[in-house]
């Protein structure tokens, strides 16, 4: 238990990490479980479990940081390249993370426990974190729990998904240190797997409940995504607070959207009327992306500019409305970096509102 800075009290109240504790799960879940473990992502019960294993160089026993909270970060290229006998390096890295708080912060051992630990996957944690969000009076989390079990059951791309959202929030947020910390407490990442889910009830037919599962997005995570709109893995919603997405809007993959984004309508139209955001896109905070408009792959969008027309692949456009402002030559969506190329260009912007 030394090599990862736990314990033994730890090891022994929360079980080896990468032990399932199948007998710590209610009966009717086991039952659902069970269909999903024997399906065709049956694992070899006869493989030994994974160890995760701490990037070269890092301490083997807690440093003062580590006491503080979930231990110390550990970057994707990290968890890449320690982890290649892992079967699922993410899941294993939560757990790690999630027995390390469990230890050094007892007021959330059993939070920890139950919304991680006592699970046998990512999808099960994400569901159970999801369900016990959306919960009401009306609505039970055992009914969202069985829904978002469906879901994922039904279609193995909701869990890729997950997983590309969820390490997408962890490379671009500077602010989240720790895995275990944005799948707990990342709002924007419940936003976007709640959407998942209305998608796949829109996509199934069951529009009513799918319009009411997006009512209850937008009152817990105050964001507002149509179930008909399309979204794509790997997907980062930052702060997410006032985000809207119309019901024909598209948004491709490894997209960095941020908080009071539009993409809506230009007025009372019906059909395809929103915005389709290609791939690697950048969105700024405050930004409006309006009507039936494409924005080209790794474009930049500044904050509070309104898009009227299509933007080329590669371009940086800003004001109100947008105009072109210089090209773009990295990934933006990546980067993050919200700055003009230019001082020039920032000139131009202000002496243009």
């Amino acid at each position: 238990s030394l090599r990862f800075g736990l314990t033994a009290a730890a090891m022994q109240g929360f079980g080896y990490l990468g032990a399932p504790l199948h007998g710590q799960l209610p009966r009717a879940r086991r039952r659902t479980r069970t269909a999903r473990w024997t399906s065709e992502n049956k694992r070899d019960s006869k493989k030994p479990k994974s160890r995760l294993l701490l990037p070269k160089g890092e301490r083997s026993t807690p440093t003062q940081e580590d006491a503080k909270g979930f231990g110390s970060k550990i970057s994707l290229a990290d968890l890449s390249s320690s982890m290649q006998s892992a079967e699922d390096p993410l899941w294993d890295l939560l757990r790690r993370q999630a027995t390390i708080g469990a230890s050094n912060e007892p007021q959330l051992a059993s939070y920890l426990f139950s919304t991680v630990l006592n699970h046998r996957d990512l999808e099960d944690a994400m569901a159970f974190v999801l369900a016990e969000q959306l919960a009401t009076g009306y609505f039970q989390a055992t009914q969202w729990l069985e829904l978002l079990t469906d879901a994922m059951q039904d279609d193995p791309s909701y869990g890729k998904s997950i997983r590309a959202d969820l390490a997408a929030a962890i490379a671009r947020d500077p602010a989240q240190r720790h895995a275990v910390g944005v799948l707990l407490n990342s709002k924007g990442l419940h936003a976007l797997e709640s959407f998942r889910l209305s998608h796949w009830l829109w996509k199934g037919g069951r529009t009513g409940l799918a319009l009411y599962l997006q009512s209850m997005i937008s009152n817990k995570f105050a964001v507002d995504i149509h179930p008909g709109a399309r979204i794509g893995d790997g997907v980062f919603f930052d702060h997410a607070t006032g985000l809207v997405v119309g019901e024909t809007a598209t948004i491709g993959d490894n997209c960095s959207i941020l908080q009071y984004v539009t993409l809506g309508g230009t007025g009372k139209e019906t059909g395809d009327r929103h915005p389709k955001i290609g791939n690697g896109v950048l969105i700024g905070a405050g930004a409006s992306v309006l009507g039936n408009i494409k924005v080209g792959n790794c474009a930049k969008i500044s904050p509070g500019t309104v898009v009227l027309k299509p933007v080329d692949p590669f371009t940086l456009v800003s004001g109100v409305p947008a105009k072109p402002r210089g090209r773009v030559t990295s990934s933006p969506a990546l980067e993050m970096d919200h700055k003009l190329d230019t001082a020039e260009d920032d000139d131009a912007i202000w002496s243009g509102l």
